[in-house]
Formats: C-alpha cells, sequence, structure tokens
C-alpha cells in the first residue's frame, strides 16, 4: 500500500532494472535477429533531473543488452550493470561503496529476479504491472505501468522529497 508521504526522507540513489521497468518487458526482433527496447522519453527526463538534483541513477540488468548501455549513455547514467545474476548483491555492493544507508536507496523493478534487490533498500517501488510477489513487496506501486511512465512518477516523488 502506497504511504502518501512515501518516500519519508530523501533518496540519494535511484536504482533500477530494465525490461519491464524501464520497458514495457516487450522484446523486438527482426527476421535477421536485430533485437530492440522501447524506452519512454519522459522516464528519462526524470531520470535526468535526478541526477542534475544530485541523486545518483544506476541501472541493473540480467539482461546483457548493447541497447540498455546505449540508453544509459544517452541519460548520463554512469553506473551501468549488465548480466547481473544476483541483483541483492549488487545493491548491496553499491551501497557500501558509497557508504550509503539503505534508507537514503530506491530500488525499481518488476518480476521475481528484483527480490533480492528490494530486502537491501528502504525504499523498494514497482510499476503498477509488476507481478504479484513484487507488488506485495513494494512499499510504493506506480500508478503506471513499466516504459509507460512508472519511473517518472517515481523520479517525481523523490524529487518532491528533497
Amino acid at each position: 500500500m502506497n504511504k502518501p508521504d512515501w518516500p519519508s526522507g530523501p533518496i540519494m540513489i535511484l536504482m533500477l532494472d530494465v525490461d519491464g521497468t524501464l520497458t514495457d518487458g516487450g522484446m523486438y526482433y527482426s527476421a535477421e535477429g536485430l533485437g530492440m527496447k522501447r524506452f519512454d522519453v519522459k522516464d528519462g527526463l526524470g531520470l535526468v533531473r535526478l541526477r542534475e538534483a544530485g541523486v545518483e541513477v544506476a541501472i541493473i540488468s540480467a539482461d546483457e543488452s548493447p541497447i540498455t548501455a546505449t540508453r544509459a549513455r544517452k541519460l548520463g547514467i554512469e553506473r551501468v550493470e549488465l548480466g547481473c545474476d544476483d541483483k541483492g548483491c549488487t545493491v548491496r555492493q553499491i551501497l557500501a561503496e558509497r557508504r550509503m544507508a539503505p534508507e537514503r536507496a530506491c530500488y525499481m523493478g518488476d518480476d521475481v529476479t528484483d527480490l533480492s534487490a528490494f530486502r537491501e533498500v528502504g525504499h523498494p517501488a514497482a510499476p503498477a504491472d509488476a507481478v504479484p510477489q513484487v507488488l506485495a513487496a513494494a512499499k510504493y506501486v506506480a500508478s503506471a505501468p513499466g516504459g509507460r511512465g512508472a519511473v517518472r512518477e517515481v523520479c517525481d516523488l523523490i524529487l518532491a522529497a528533497l
């Protein structure tokens, strides 16, 4: 259940899953095998605004897609962890490197592979169309689905709490 005061304090890092969170989860392939993903420009602007306000953004994905790396570069996101099998371990490592308390961190994801990361942060969030287990574990569930404004919604809430 969403709390009206979420987040309760300033978040200094937003870590994101990609497929189903930053994208709508669809994978597009040409007959030649060329893959494509759809990203929302409003989500992208929210992430740029966060960075400009001093909030770090990191991407953590099990996929090793060069498409994700390209999108991250376009948005100025420096920390990109691809091919990540244990997202919780990666989140823990990022927080330890920054000597950052979990209460200052948000992770947004949509599927069961994101649950280990949820346990490492003070502010787990999910898009509206996340799987039931993730919806149950999230402290905030966006009104929008993944790849369609969910990330922007969380960015705007984080900015409002700074």
